[in-house]
């Protein structure tokens, strides 16, 4: 009877992680679709620092939908469930370094050349993704139909699992928290020149894009709230096997599950995207209801001080 009761507790817990895994991938489903939807409808949104918003968003897209999927009945669609979640997990916080890349090298190094470096970006993220995605097959068990697909067998397999996910987030995390760094530390620099010097103009201007990089420092705190919980789930379960925290799985399982969510809200809804909503509201809504909407003068009166709006304006001068 005992073993009875842990087994239907286990399959309980078990439906409550899949329940929570489930609904957070589908908000990170709708919301990467949504942005993927906005560049292919939006012709102006197609410029080169966008269309790096639109590769993470697609795989973010990807990386949800393959979670969603869960549990297949065999071992061939498990294996290929797990790779493909995988590949794409690891792709969506490798687009994130080449934005923060990008950011860097127009603002800090005043380079013009960003999209020269597209087919660079391609070949290390897709690449990357893959070459992780195969030493992650080292060890694992897949020939159990029915299981859990992320299941791995063996200290050596959870050890790969680390390092092939894990260690490239954790490496994505460190270089776009020192980028925002740098940027920062040239905005303030400029600020103080630009104070000493009393140009009220530029103090403005730097005002703007202080503003503007204040807010994207917050972007590389969406992969640490996203990640922190399962990389201590990881490790709570490398160091103690077979002792799983119930509560600790499902922070884990939730906040992973948010991830294409938040940046969908955070990289994708810049000015550029809510103007080129509110035009088509503006050229299609009846005059009647556009009064009790935010207006079209609104949006055109704000200043392009967001990242994407900014790289781009650089990047074409």
């Amino acid at each position: 009877m005992a073993a009875s009761a842990a087994v239907s507790q286990a399959l309980r817990d078990r439906e409550i992680l899949d329940a929570v895994g489930t609904v957070a991938a589908a908000l990170s489903l709708a919301g990467s679709s949504f942005i993927v939807l906005c560049y292919l409808l939006f012709r102006e949104l197609r410029k080169f620092s966008f269309k790096l918003v639109y590769f993470l968003a697609v795989s973010d897209m990807f990386c949800s939908l393959f979670t969603i999927m869960g549990g297949p009945s065999n071992a061939f669609y498990c294996f290929a469930h797990d790779y493909s979640a995988h590949f794409f997990c690891v792709a969506s916080f490798l687009w994130t370094t080449t934005i923060a890349f990008t950011l860097h090298r127009t603002v800090v190094k005043h380079k013009t050349d960003v999209e020269d470096f597209g087919s660079i970006f391609h070949l290390y993220v897709w690449g990357t993704s893959l070459a992780t995605t195969i030493l992650r097959s080292i060890g694992s068990d897949y020939g159990r139909p029915g299981t859990l697909c992320w299941i791995q067998q063996g200290s050596m397999a959870k050890v790969l699992h680390l390092v092939t996910f894990y260690l490239p987030l954790w490496g994505a995390i460190l270089y776009n928290g020192y980028t925002y760094f740098q940027v920062n530390r040239m905005l303030n620099n400029a600020t103080r020149m630009a104070v000493g010097i009393s140009d009220r103009s530029i103090q403005s201007d730097m005002r703007a894009d202080k503003k503007a990089f204040n807010r994207w420092g917050y972007y590389p705190l969406i992969l640490i709230g996203s990640w922190a919980f399962a990389t201590i789930n990881r490790l709570h379960d490398f160091a103690n096997p077979g002792h799983k925290i119930f509560w600790l799985s499902i922070l884990d399982v939730g906040f992973a599950g948010l991830m294409g969510l938040f940046n969908s809200i955070a990289y994708g809804l810049n000015s550029s995207v809510r103007r080129a909503i509110a035009e088509r509201i503006d050229m299609f809504l009846p005059e009647r209801f556009k009064s009790s909407l935010p207006t079209l003068a609104r949006f055109k009166s704000q200043q392009e001080n967001e990242l994407t709006s900014l790289i781009v304006d650089t990047s074409n001068t």
